[in-house]
């Protein structure tokens, strides 16, 4: 599975309100909305400057805070082509899962605001396309990435009514 897009950075310790902020959790169920809000409290414009595709780049536990669904619902809804950070909140990351939504964990350091970046997840590696800078991803068991292909656990469970781990 290979994924390119434009890099948003941040820094450690983004939060889910910071994802969505909690003004809006409980406004709404249309999940298209709840994405043209993504990253308000940061910048008020960051959904204007996104793309089908574009990454989310961060540095650590991004993803803290509440366990709400909405944060990883969102950023897919946005469609954000994936998440690139060096840690995850856990249950951020099994959230993420769940929906379909592509978590990957990987040095972030030498990745910048506007890279251009080819992500491989099935050889493991991020290739920075503005640098040349290889950079290698954790990878994720073949289950997971099963999971992530069909959509999310509800689509996987639809297709294969089990797991077949």
């Amino acid at each position: 599975m290979e994924l390119i897009g434009k890099v948003h950075k941040f820094g450690d310790d983004i939060n889910t309100d910071y994802i969505i902020s909690g003004r809006y959790k409980f406004k709404t169920l249309d999940m298209n909305e709840l994405a043209s809000h993504i990253f308000e409290d940061i910048d008020p414009d960051f959904s204007k400057k996104i793309n089908a595709g574009d990454f989310i780049v961060a540095g650590n536990n991004f993803g803290c805070g509440s366990s709400r669904e909405q944060a990883v619902l969102a950023l897919k809804y946005a469609k954000i082509g994936a998440v690139i950070a060096k840690s995850f909140a856990r249950i951020f990351f099994r959230n993420g899962i769940n929906v379909g939504l592509i978590l990957i964990e990987a040095d972030t350091e030498k990745i910048s605001q506007n890279d251009i970046l080819k992500v491989d997840i099935t050889s493991g590696k991020i290739v920075n396309k503005t640098t040349n800078e290889v950079i290698p991803i954790n990878p994720l068991p073949d289950f997971l990435l099963q999971i992530i292909q069909e959509g999310g656990i509800i689509n996987y469970l639809k297709k294969y009514r089990d797991f077949k781990i």
